[in-house]
């Protein structure tokens, strides 16, 4: 099955954990809104489930050691959920998200995941890659946009590029509205996703 004519590009997080799907998956649609997540409370339930249709697994470590030789075979697809942040043995072929950190810490981490895995759009579904390549933004605008998720203000903006308040203001109100965003952290989100900015840099 190919995983990429089935519409909107999948990712699936498999937990017994409810709040950790829940969760997981609000963050996940933040930082990749072209994508859709389901959210499973078992392997059986993911082998039930045309598991070839995913092009990432997010799966808690409990099920990842129990099912490993499955994940092995797809590990390049395969994020493991963790508790701990010491690295074991048994994880070494796998990257992993540790999920007891602050929204903030972990929305960090995806963004370098996602940053790290699709660099420049590379191996991202056909639609995103589509999405990521429709230019919106004038030149001006992402040069704001930019320095806005780098945590400059109005006023240091506007002395960096050499234009007045006003029309830093009408930029970032005009960078909003053709994005259909509502605050800067969705903006930063946008901006790291689409390559503009290095999630370091935030």
């Amino acid at each position: 099955m190919d995983m990429h004519k089935m519409g909107r590009p999948k990712m699936v997080v498999v937990s017994s954990n409810t709040l950790a799907l829940i969760g997981l998956r609000q963050l996940l649609q933040r930082v990749m809104p072209m994508v859709e997540v389901d959210t499973l409370n078992s392997f059986a339930e993911l082998t039930a489930n045309q598991p070839e249709q995913y092009f990432h697994f997010f799966v808690s470590m409990e099920i990842v050691l129990s099912e490993r030789a499955f994940f092995m075979e797809r590990h390049r697809r395969t994020i493991v959920l963790t508790t701990t942040q010491q690295e074991t043995t048994q994880m070494t072929d796998f990257h992993c998200l540790y999920i007891n950190q602050s929204e903030q810490q972990l929305l960090h981490t995806l963004l370098q995941l996602q940053q790290h895995g699709h660099s420049g759009g590379r191996n991202l579904p056909p639609e995103m890659k589509a999405e990521r390549e429709r230019q919106v933004l004038t030149r001006r605008e992402i040069e704001v946009m930019v320095l806005v998720v780098q945590g400059y203000i109005n006023k240091e903006i506007a002395d960096k590029l050499n234009i007045s308040l006003s029309t830093v203001i009408t930029h970032r109100k005009n960078i909003m509205e053709k994005l259909g965003l509502k605050s800067v952290s969705a903006l930063t989100i946008f901006a790291v996703t689409h390559g503009y900015v290095d999630v370091d840099k935030v």
